[in-house]
């Protein structure tokens, strides 16, 4: 691709979020911005970390987990449906073959008949983290910028 279509690829994508992380110890442990907050990972002692913060897997089902509960949130808010309480309970599993999975449950509490239910659970399907998480949401690289 040429450095013209290139830039026009670029300029069809619009950036919603971004982070900045920086690992600057001999330590596994990392600093996390994204926005004006602050975040940080780390590994379990038991593969060389501190355990000073979540694992960057925790992050992720923490991302999953969050992106589900309020979009289902606002979907029943708009629809003025009797939603009290959402529970997304996440694992990451891995299996032979180096393979892995997410398990997500979501308990959702409230007034809600069987129909409303079922429409929330095919919502949280869609929801920006979980087609980003199992769509495989291609990384693009940008080149390094050397200090």
């Amino acid at each position: 691709m040429s450095t013209t279509a290139a830039a026009a690829a670029a300029e069809e994508f619009v950036r919603s979020a971004a982070a900045l992380v920086t690992s600057t110890g001999e330590d596994h442990r990392v600093d996390i911005r994204s926005g004006h907050h602050r975040l940080a990972a780390d590994e379990p002692a038991s593969l060389g970390g501190a355990d000073t913060a979540t694992t960057p897997t925790g992050l992720l089902l923490s991302a999953l987990g969050s992106c589900t509960a309020i979009t289902l949130r606002m979907y029943a808010q708009r629809k003025q449906w009797p939603l009290e309480t959402v529970r997304v309970h996440l694992g990451y599993e891995k299996g032979p073959d180096h393979t892995a999975r997410i398990t997500r449950r979501i308990d959702l509490v409230g007034e809600l008949d069987e129909a409303q239910r079922a429409r929330l659970l095919e919502i949280a399907e869609r929801t920006p983290v979980s087609r980003a998480v199992s769509g495989g949401t291609p990384i693009m690289e940008e080149p390094a910028h050397h200090e």
